[in-house]
């Protein structure tokens, strides 16, 4: 029987590494921590890129695009990065977006 990656394991072991990163930061408090150090999780997804090409047959039960991950984690601001990628605006403009629809939303009732 051949060894396979499922989603639950995979972020068991992200969840490993960004518990690592949060060890390594000298910030204040939790959120500020996991925002801080970046290395444990960017190196998971090396790691599971190399894995991926050596051993393709791990990860046939699980879609994860590991290389467009990475790019995002090495950027300046990983967080940013994914408002943008996913919302087109930053955290603080999503953040800032929402708290209008919220106002706007109590407006009416």
């Amino acid at each position: 029987m051949s060894f396979k990656y499922t989603k639950e394991e995979l972020f068991k072991e992200f969840y490993a590494a960004k518990e690592k990163d949060v060890a390594l930061s000298k910030k204040p408090t939790r959120e500020e921590k996991e925002l801080d150090v970046y290395k444990n999780r960017i190196q998971f997804f090396y790691d599971h890129i190399d894995l991926k090409k050596k051993n393709p047959e791990y990860y046939s039960e699980v879609d994860v695009k590991f290389d467009k991950l990475l790019k995002l984690y090495e950027t300046d601001n990983p967080r940013d990065a994914f408002y943008m990628s996913f919302f087109g605006m930053t955290y603080a403009e999503k953040k800032r977006q929402e708290s209008r629809d919220d106002n706007s939303e109590s407006d009416y009732e």
